[in-house]
């Protein structure tokens, strides 16, 4: 029988060194072992530090690639905060170009939040202190430096930051980080003979930078060893791009408990769940039958109006094109001894929701990709606008007044786009008759339209953490570029 501590151990290995090899089995299948982030906790000393550096990462054994990486090769670790603390970090820059590192769904001060504004030097280090304000929940950080963003995400430049309450403690969930409590970095990446390229031309100016490998964690076909009860899986799309259609391979259902917003009131039984670049999801699978099970995800169909000129440029696998495409395959074994309660509880976070009847103002935010930012043309954007604007860090288009709720309209064309508004969580009211691919049962930081022609969604903001603040509107179709 495996035990925690083994468990761990081999998982964090692979992590930190399995960036040079790849090449470890498991099972039965000829899959590499499922790496899993090292985990930075912030609860005894309130305090992490982090390194943005170049590196080499063999993906596939022999063939190292240029990366980049948080204290690593490629990816980051895990950090752990609670509720609660103020946190201070220490942010290095490794790199010869300028970077940042951006929270992504922390509730903090602008001047804290790490967005474009906030440009870490090579050889400088930041040191924000974070005020940890707000429920549990799985969120992200990455590089978000103007220009830059879409290339150093690209390389590496990502880890997940997970938030930690009493309330969420207090709910019996499975809470053994890597073994039963597990992040999944969901990505897709571009080789050539075995190497990570960084695509580009016209269709990337398109659609964003696309992959023809899927990689969890940093590793291509990952298998993980689980234990044979109930496993709660973090599900990060850490993508540029792509959206992830997600479900089980032998169909099986599973619990949606949080967005990434924090948990859900109630938990929710479902059999499949999509993903956005940037968006996360929490989720309890049940592993008690001992049957070996594989997460897949449904053909990449996001394109924009040109139709098949979407796939152009891309390269895609031999197999079905139609198919869906396995992410991580769990095999579940007998492992350690459950410190959860074993059971998927009904009831997890309450919580108070915005009053729409008190909303002062109702704002209209129109989305669109013009022929300039199909045909990469410009800077900043291109064709890429909001309201008619590219994105200008010199220029402030929307002012909230900070413990008002509104109501805000978002309408977009030609493809699916998410947006994220940096600082604050939103509630969404309705939707138009392209629904949202992402039915929003909590508060969340991001959404997404099922349509690719148009789409429509009210949702609630109000602005309630922190005064002078700094919020960026993100929104297109790559919202992580």
């Amino acid at each position: 029988m495996l035990d925690r501590r083994s468990l761990l151990a081999g998982g964090a290995a692979l992590f930190a060194t399995a960036a040079c090899s790849r090449a470890a089995p498991a099972g039965s299948g000829g899959q590499n072992l499922l790496p899993v982030p090292p985990l930075l906790d912030t609860r005894s000393n309130r305090s992490f530090a982090l390194r943005a550096q170049s590196g080499r990462t063999s993906f596939y054994p022999g063939r190292p690639s240029d990366t980049l990486g948080y204290n690593g090769s490629y990816l980051g670790p895990a950090v752990r905060v609670r509720r609660g603390d103020d946190v201070a970090a220490a942010v290095t820059n490794g790199l010869e170009a300028n970077t940042t590192v951006h929270w992504h769904g922390l509730l903090i001060p602008g001047e804290l939040d790490g967005g474009p504004h906030q440009v870490i030097a090579p050889g400088a280090t930041w040191r924000p202190t974070l005020p940890i304000r707000q429920p549990a929940a799985t969120l992200l950080y990455h590089s978000h430096v103007h220009g830059l963003t879409a290339e150093q995400v690209y390389s590496g430049l990502a880890g997940a930051l997970l938030v930690t309450d009493d309330e969420e403690q207090g709910l019996g969930l499975p809470s053994e980080y890597g073994v039963d409590d597990l992040p999944l970095l969901i990505q897709d990446r571009q080789f050539e003979d075995g190497r990570l390229v960084l695509p580009g031309g016209m269709m990337v100016a398109m659609q964003g930078r696309r992959g023809d490998t899927i990689l969890v964690n940093g590793a291509v076909s990952p298998s993980a060893v689980v234990p044979n009860r109930l496993v709660r899986l973090r599900l990060v799309n850490a993508s540029n791009a792509r959206i992830y259609e997600l479900s089980f391979s032998d169909k099986r259902s599973f619990h949606w408990i949080g967005t990434e917003g924090g948990l859900l009131e109630r938990t929710v039984e479902i059999a499949a769940i999509s993903l956005a670049p940037g968006q996360r999801a929490e989720v309890l699978v049940d592993f008690t039958d001992g049957r070996a099970a594989s997460l897949v995800t449904a053909p990449d169909s996001n394109n924009s109006m040109m139709g098949g000129m979407g796939t152009m440029g891309r390269s895609g696998g031999t197999g079905n094109a139609n198919a869906p495409a396995t992410v991580v395959r769990f095999e579940p074994r007998p492992i350690g001894q459950p410190q959860a309660s074993g059971a998927v509880p009904t009831l997890l976070a309450s919580r108070a929701r915005p009053d729409a009847s008190k909303a002062v103002r109702r704002r209209r935010l129109v989305l669109n990709m013009g022929m300039g930012g199909m045909m990469g043309s410009g800077s900043g954007g291109g064709g890429l606008t909001i309201n008619g604007k590219p994105f200008d860090m010199n220029r402030i288009d929307e002012t909230v007044t900070l413990g008002s709720t509104e109501i805000w309209e978002v309408s977009g064309e030609m493809m699916r786009h998410p947006i994220h508004i940096h600082g604050v969580h939103f509630d969404v009211l309705t939707r138009g008759a392209a629904s949202l691919i992402f039915s929003i049962r909590g508060l969340v930081t991001r959404c997404l339209s099922r349509s690719p022609w148009s789409f429509s969604f009210a949702s609630i903001i109000r602005p309630k953490v922190f005064p002078s603040c700094t919020t960026v509107i993100s929104s297109n179709m790559r919202i992580m570029e």
